[in-house]
């Protein structure tokens, strides 16, 4: 599993008619790969949900989500599950399949809402826009 996690001010993903938007909070790109289970996707939802990344009255990144009742919009990114390394077109022979990766990341899903209830989600095999207003900026790589 790989994930961009971002701090955002304001995050929105839209796909034809359908939106999702948050206020203050996480913006997280989800890229499941072959081998990821139930175990990696509790694992990350743990993390996320418990990330101390906003800044306190010191500018120290000691406070989390629940300090600021913040919010999350997951999204799943096939793409992170891609290679650049050879060649000038990306392989994913390391993606999960599309089938797999569908109930791995609404179990994802599940489990970061039973972690931190405030999320919100993309929309799994869709072309997105993905507007966001990163706060830092700070962004993280977690992978697994």
């Amino acid at each position: 599993m790989r994930a961009v996690i971002q701090r955002v001010k304001r995050a929105t993903v839209r796909s034809g008619n359908l939106e999702a938007a948050i206020g203050p909070g996480l913006l997280v790109l989800v890229g499941l790969e072959t081998g990821d289970t139930e175990a990696t996707c509790a694992w990350a939802a743990t993390k996320i949900a418990t990330l101390r990344i906003f800044e306190d009255g010191d500018g120290k990144m000691n406070l989390g989500l629940q300090d600021l009742g913040g919010e999350i919009l997951a999204i799943s990114q096939f793409t992170l599950a891609g290679s650049i390394a050879k060649g000038r077109r990306p392989s994913f022979d390391g993606a999960m399949a599309p089938e797999s990766a569908r109930v791995l990341f609404r179990r994802f899903l599940d489990l970061l809402k039973a972690e931190y209830p405030r999320v919100k989600s993309g929309f799994f095999q869709e072309h997105m826009e993905v507007e966001l207003i990163n706060d830092g900026p700070v962004t993280f790589i977690l992978e697994r």
